[in-house]
């Protein structure tokens, strides 16, 4: 017997709602999965315009991989920028 989808939100709804403040609650302390998945999802955008400029010519897992590369460089460029002229912060 299969319930409506009506009476299945309001069964889901808490418990969604409690893994949600709980990630709230701990992305403060755990930045690096965070990191993470910002980089991913920045990824899911880069990604689809390399294969698109390539031509076609690199496999759908080498374009993820440029440009994760890519925005990884270009993460490590700023925060070097930043290391070298706001030392003091660092």
């Amino acid at each position: 017997m299969k319930l409506p989808l009506k009476k299945i939100i309001p069964l889901l709804l808490p418990q969604v709602l409690a893994g949600v403040s709980e990630i709230w609650l701990q992305w403060r302390k755990q930045k690096l999965p965070l990191y993470l998945f910002l980089a991913m999802c920045l990824n899911l955008i880069v990604a689809p315009v390399v294969y698109a400029a390539t031509g076609e010519q690199f496999s759908h897992f080498q374009a993820w991989a440029l440009g994760l590369l890519g925005l990884v460089t270009l993460g490590l460029s700023t925060y070097l920028f930043f290391v070298m002229f706001v030392p003091e912060k660092f």
